[in-house]
């Protein structure tokens, strides 16, 4: 009962995240909903599924599970912040490109 309780828990949470990410109109706030709501949800999750299942091999890979998503999940994070923050052209992150056209005009 407890672990089908952590699974409703987790999955709510993975809800509430994706409803963020529908409703939030910047796009670091949306990823900061999916990346944050989503792993602790996941973890819940995984959590409850390791407390239901009786066997051995399946708790060890749900805990597996829960240690990979702590890992890959910020990484994840940070990779797609660091693209969308480098696509948006802030000024002195990267050499502007140039104005020239490829037939030697200037826009």
């Amino acid at each position: 009962m407890t672990g089908q309780l952590l699974v409703l828990l987790g999955s709510l949470l993975i809800l509430l995240a994706a409803i963020g990410v529908a409703r939030f109109d910047d796009v670091y706030a949306r990823l900061h909903a999916m990346a944050k709501a989503s792993s602790f949800g996941m973890l819940v999750v995984l959590a409850g599924a390791a407390v239901a299942l009786r066997h051995t091999d399946d708790v060890a890979s749900a805990i597996l599970a829960a240690i990979l998503q702590m890992i890959t999940s910020p990484v994840a994070a940070n990779a797609l912040s660091t693209a969308t923050y480098r696509v948006e052209g802030w000024p002195g992150l990267r050499p502007t490109a140039s104005t020239e056209s490829p037939n030697g005009t200037s826009t």
